[in-house]
């Protein structure tokens, strides 16, 4: 059943109600499981998840995963143990006995056909048709694989042990097994000492028997449009069988080699997330430091040490949570020790910088989420030179004829100021009692004057002079871009705003607008936000705009999006609105 890849739907932990029923279903299916080999199997304490998949035929199956290893598996509301299991209580299950050559058919698919069973001399066990039982090899009791039996004891005693046997389901070596942490069956000596004694030919007849049989039972599968996967890289001995040499330890490295290529997503994550952790701790983490925040180590230090073009994230590793993550650096590998310093918080409070693991590890030749941001967001970009413009009005454009400005001319505020100046000083406006006034002519009046004020004042201060005639004057903002023509528009330049939202209950997310005023790409924003905090994002409109685009990101991520838009685009701090909404530094919000 698992001797082609599978597909996971969902990985999710499992709850306590399901837990206990779990635990009721165990005991009903294998009645001989005792309270304490139940909970050592199911522990309370310990995060179990479940794992839902489809199998290449279809068939959904439902996983039971401790500590990366599927326990068992649920196929039509019917429980089944795997090997796993099986390593750690051989007993659970009624067995069938074997040669270590048949083994190679039932990881190729083949069904246990009988001609291949070694019948001990207490007889074959009591099964009926569809009960579950297990495989194992002669000399170790460890079972290899599970399935259904095909027929009754009975029938098969009447067949003259004819036909098939056993209706596999998982072996060691397959896709299920390799779900797991990929290791091998312990040695369980056999106490039946007739198997040793059994004559050679017997052996060789029974097995010639199981491969014709087993070809059978191929063929039949094949005719009914079922393809049995071929094992390229087959162990030619097993150490089942206490049949070792070099061509069989060369095999099964090679072997070995070709499943580590062929990681899972899941396996792969798992991976990223012990190098960067080993990365952080090695070259990030200073003893100055302690006790460091687990999710401070996590956002400023493991982050900063992911790789390019490739992204952390915790959620799609067997370990789901950083907590179960770190527990697990603890308590197995022993490079760290987390304590919970205040109620819901955990620290780091030590780290062996003498472990092996840790002096042994060497750093990847590119690393940095950094240089990540620098890929996905637009290295070229440059910000703009912003300059405030001044715009000639209607009424204001006797005032500035002499200086050959028509309505709609711009100019900065110096340029302003000079040619006021210089009107002023052409018409001999200067107060001559007190040169800090300026005397009101007629345009002054007509240009500079409210209604009320035409009787009233007759000179102006420089100051108020100058002031009142860039009041008057339609504000503007010039953006120049490197390489670009001018861009001048009316108006202020509206700043980068950058503000907390509400969503749901207690979720909140950080939104980013106007970005595009200062020529930048919002996706290219949300994109390297995305690397720097490990967080989703999303592209929205703006209500009631036709060109602008609205980034929101996942959690208040104002500290960092002010570190990306100060630092990396050099955008003005002047020019961003929000800042000081950013959460303070070890506080949770």
């Amino acid at each position: 059943m698992f001797a082609k890849p599978f597909r996971v739907k969902s990985n999710t932990a499992i709850k306590g109600s399901d837990r206990r029923k779990l635990k009721a279903d165990l005991l009903a299916a294998f009645p001989s499981l005792s309270a304490d080999e139940l909970s050592e199997l199911v522990p309370n304490k310990e995060e179990c998840s479940v794992v839902k998949i489809y199998a290449h035929k279809g068939e959904a199956v439902t996983l039971y995963v401790l500590h990366k290893n599927p326990l068992f598996f649920e196929l039509e509301k019917q429980l089944h143990p795997t090997v796993y299991v099986l390593w750690r209580r051989p007993t659970l299950l009624p067995v069938f006995r074997t040669w270590a050559p048949v083994l190679q058919k039932l990881i190729g698919g083949a069904d246990l056909m009988l001609p291949g069973v070694v019948v001990p001399s207490c007889g074959l066990p009591d099964v009926n048709q569809g009960d579950c039982c297990a495989v194992t090899i002669v000399k170790n009791r460890a079972p290899v694989a599970v399935g259904k039996a095909a027929v009754s004891r009975s029938e098969m005693q009447s067949s003259g042990m004819k036909g098939r046997g056993v209706c596999v389901l998982h072996t060691y070596k397959d896709y299920l097994w390799a779900f797991g942490d990929k290791s091998d069956p312990p040695s369980l000596p056999d106490g039946e000492i007739e198997a040793d004694m059994l004559d050679e030919d017997n052996c060789d007849v029974s097995e010639n028997e199981q491969e014709d049989e087993t070809e059978k039972s191929l063929e039949e599968q094949q005719s009914s449009g079922e393809t049995v996967q071929d094992e390229a890289c087959c162990i030619n001995e097993l150490s089942l069988a206490e049949q070792e040499g070099d061509e069989e330890e060369g095999s099964r490295n090679q072997e070995d080699d070709d499943q580590d290529e062929q990681k899972t997503p899941q396996e792969e994550m798992d991976a990223l997330l012990l190098q960067c952790f080993l990365h952080a701790l090695k070259s990030k983490v200073k003893k100055s430091e302690l006790p460091l925040l687990t999710s401070t180590f996590l956002r400023n230090h493991m982050f900063s040490c992911c790789p390019s073009g490739k992204q952390l994230d915790i959620k799609k590793s067997s370990y789901k949570k950083l907590s179960k993550f770190l527990q697990v650096m603890q308590q197995q590998h022993n490079l760290v020790r987390v304590k919970e310093i205040t109620k819901g918080v955990e620290s780091i409070v030590e780290v062996d910088w003498k472990n092996p693991q840790l002096r042994s590890f060497s750093f990847p030749e590119e690393t940095g989420a950094e240089s990540t941001v620098l890929q996905v967001g637009d290295s070229s970009y440059h910000p703009p030179e912003i300059t405030t413009l001044y715009s000639v009005s209607a009424r204001l454009e006797p005032l500035f004829l002499d200086a050959k400005k028509r309505k709609g001319s711009t100019m900065n505020a110096a340029e302003v100021r000079s040619i006021i100046t210089e009107y002023v000083k052409k018409n001999e406006l200067v107060d001559e009692n007190n040169k800090n006034f300026v005397i009101i002519n007629p345009t002054l009046c007509d240009c500079l004057l409210e209604k009320s004020e035409y009787q009233e004042v007759e000179a102006l201060k420089w100051d108020d002079l100058f002031s009142r005639t860039l009041g008057r004057m339609q504000e503007c903002y010039q953006l120049i871009f490197p390489g670009q023509a001018p861009i001048i528009k009316k108006g202020h330049i509206e700043p980068i705003d950058v503000s907390v939202a509400s969503r749901g209950s207690n979720k909140k997310v950080t939104l980013i607008k106007n970005l595009e005023v200062y020529g930048l790409d919002p996706a290219a924003v949300a994109t390297a936000l995305q690397h720097r905090v490990q967080a989703s994002t999303v592209l929205q409109p703006v209500p009631g705009t036709k060109d602008k685009v609205l980034v929101q990101i996942q959690g208040n991520q104002i500290h960092q999006t002010g570190s990306l838009l100060l630092n990396y685009y050099q955008i003005p701090r002047k020019c961003i609105q929000g800042l000081e909404k950013a959460p303070k530094s070890g506080k949770k919000k």
